[in-house]
């Protein structure tokens, strides 16, 4: 199944238009990524913080205002290959459990910041 690679997008009360995943459940960023490389490699980091992965032979796809051009893998240092919005890597968080909720926003967990990104690429600090 192709679905679950698609970064779509969802407007959330006080942060607007943000990144989701097929399932509707929001996106983040973690700034010691620096749009380089997935860093959140640590069991307790994968288990709080789970990346969006790819299946072999799968590309990410964009819906919604996500823009596709913006697309990109990483390759995941634990194995196979994690999707990428404007260079950083993207994960869920575990407690956002249900669509529109954003309980990772600003979390500072795991040595870093998280945040969420507009369909523009742009990290969102609010």
């Amino acid at each position: 199944m192709t679905t679950s690679a698609t970064v779509k997008t969802r407007k959330i009360p006080k942060l607007g238009t943000v990144l989701v995943n097929a399932k509707g459940l929001t996106l983040y960023m973690f700034v010691r990524d620096k749009q380089k490389k997935v860093t959140c490699t640590s069991k307790a980091c994968v288990i709080v913080w789970p990346p969006l992965k790819l299946k072999s032979g799968q590309k990410p796809t964009a819906g919604g205002a996500a823009k596709k051009n913006l697309l990109g893998t990483d390759r995941n240092p634990n194995g196979g290959l994690v999707v990428t919005y404007n260079r950083w890597p993207l994960y869920t968080y575990y407690l956002d459990k249900k669509p529109g909720q954003a309980k990772g926003q600003a979390v500072n967990n795991s040595g870093g910041l998280w945040y969420v990104l507009s369909p523009t690429g742009k990290v969102i600090k609010k």
